[in-house]
């Protein structure tokens, strides 16, 4: 192997996210789809403010450092995630199921999906 085609390699290894499914163990980023900040919360169904539903679908900060986001297991078990990540230099601190984060916080997995934590 050429030199050129070895950085390359070596590149790509640094940068590539593995992570750690509950369910599977530890997989390729590409089995997986980015689903968003699982840091937002989703206005009540019944909450009119314009203002409100605005900033839930439009305004997102683009935080560096260490942030929650929802991944899909789209290639495996098609489990939605939670994983804490850091923005600015890929490592993954934690890896949980909504489900599971649900549980935690005393809450339903119906009332996940109703606040948007959770796409079906």
């Amino acid at each position: 192997m050429n030199q050129a085609l070895a950085q390359i390699l070596t590149r790509t290894k640094r940068i590539m996210l593995r992570i750690q499914c509950p369910y599977c163990g530890e997989r390729d980023h590409t089995e997986f789809q980015y689903g968003g900040d699982a840091t937002v919360q989703r206005p009540a169904l019944d909450d009119t403010s314009i203002d409100a539903w605005y900033s839930y679908v439009f305004e997102r900060t683009n935080p560096r450092g260490v942030h929650q986001e929802y991944w899909q297991h789209t290639a495996g078990c098609r489990a939605w995630l939670v994983v804490t990540r850091d923005t600015a230099t890929h490592r993954i601190d934690a890896v949980t199921s909504v489900r599971e984060r649900a549980t935690h916080r005393n809450d339903s997995v119906e009332n996940a999906v109703e606040l948007g934590e959770v796409h079906r």
